[in-house]
């Protein structure tokens, strides 16, 4: 090769490589730290990996082989020889812990999500879903066959959205409406946080009845039930009418651009002339850039803001067949469905989200 900034590449360049290529390892040694319940049994107090693998019916060597992987991904800490505690990254593999991400890290690295990855080059050549020719139905079809997972993706994307359910309510003037629908809404998370930093407010989660399967949970939990509705149906058919607001947080990304164009326009079918549709999804920008004050050039380790996201849209690619979008890629569904996008705000604390609006035209 002739490139000369390839002939130049140095220890850094190399490592970036290195790190990326044993991406896969790193997760499925997460994944194996979930299933033996590593976290539940180490702790924030050093435990000897002998006493960890004896709890988890594993044999010690390989224990603590795993457990210093762990420490090496930052997740442990090694205080002396085989002896461990978790760190605070480490405590959210913990299903207990407050935030855990244990849900999460379960369903990404599902092997049932991991099949389809294989065949990303395919999907790359032709466009199509690999979920769908490896399992032979779509996504979402395949969970509602199997109950269990089902109910595993319904806990990782509520331990999603926990974050923006911590942000939004504050970041939002949720003052000058008067009810909420939130739109595929699952069981709830989102909308509770919000009428319950707002009193005047009042909701609907709406959702398939698969997906507001731990909604009357969510609502008991926070004694919302008097202030908030379940309504089960299907966004492609129609959106319940009757609000002044119209939230959708991490729905359109699940679906092709005509689709994404049929539920925002139900939604624009119901909504009032002072109402508002209010998207909260990761917004790419127009190229693909650095992290602010980084250069590729010379920080190859430095991925930049929209690594997740980028990895994301991939995923919606090999998984789903949505996709992640710019801003033009909003104002051009917007636009289709009769909507104005007016504004894009990133949501401060809850990266990568951003606030779209979006009004009838």
């Amino acid at each position: 090769m002739t490139n000369p900034d390839v002939r130049g590449a140095g220890v850094a360049e190399r490592d970036l490589i290195v790190r990326l290529t044993f991406g896969t390892m790193a997760a499925q040694t997460l994944r194996a730290a979930i299933r033996l319940q590593v976290m539940e049994l180490v702790g924030d107090t050093p435990r000897r990996a002998a006493d960890v693998a004896a709890d988890a019916g594993a044999e010690p060597q390989p224990m603590t082989r795993l457990l210093r992987a762990l420490a090496g991904l930052g997740l442990l800490r090694e205080h002396s020889p085989d002896s461990f505690s978790a760190t605070r990254a480490g405590a959210l593999l913990d299903p207990g812990s407050p935030g855990s991400l244990a849900s999460f890290v379960a369903v990404f690295t599902e092997p049932v999500i991991t099949r389809a990855w294989d065949h990303l080059d395919d999907s790359v050549r032709t466009g199509d879903v690999a979920f769908d020719a490896v399992f032979g139905t779509d996504f979402f079809s395949y969970l509602a066959q199997h109950p269990a997972l089902s109910t595993q993706f319904n806990a990782a994307m509520s331990g999603a959205v926990a974050e923006t359910a911590a942000v939004l309510p504050h970041a939002f003037d949720f003052s000058r409406y008067t009810t909420v629908t939130d739109v595929g809404g699952g069981e709830g998370t989102l909308l509770a946080a919000i009428l319950t930093a707002h009193p005047g407010l009042t909701g609907t989660v709406f959702d398939t009845a698969q997906g507001l399967a731990d909604a009357p949970k969510t609502l008991a939990r926070d004694g919302l039930e008097r202030r908030c509705s379940l309504i089960a149906g299907d966004f492609f058919h129609s959106v319940p009418e009757g609000s002044d607001l119209y939230l959708l947080k991490s729905v359109l990304h699940d679906w092709t651009d005509d689709q994404a164009v049929t539920i925002l326009g139900h939604c624009r079918d119901v909504l009032p002339p002072d109402g508002l549709i209010l998207i909260v999804e990761p917004v790419l920008p127009e190229t693909a850039t650095p992290a602010p004050g980084s250069d590729p050039r010379t920080d190859p380790s430095d991925a930049g803001d929209g690594e997740v996201t980028y990895l994301s849209d991939l995923n919606m690619l090999v998984n789903i067949g949505g996709r992640e979008r710019t801003r033009g890629d909003f104002e051009k569904l917007c636009h289709r469905a009769g909507l104005a996008l007016t504004s894009v705000t990133a949501l401060a604390d809850a990266a990568p989200f951003s606030l779209i609006r979006a009004i009838a035209r």
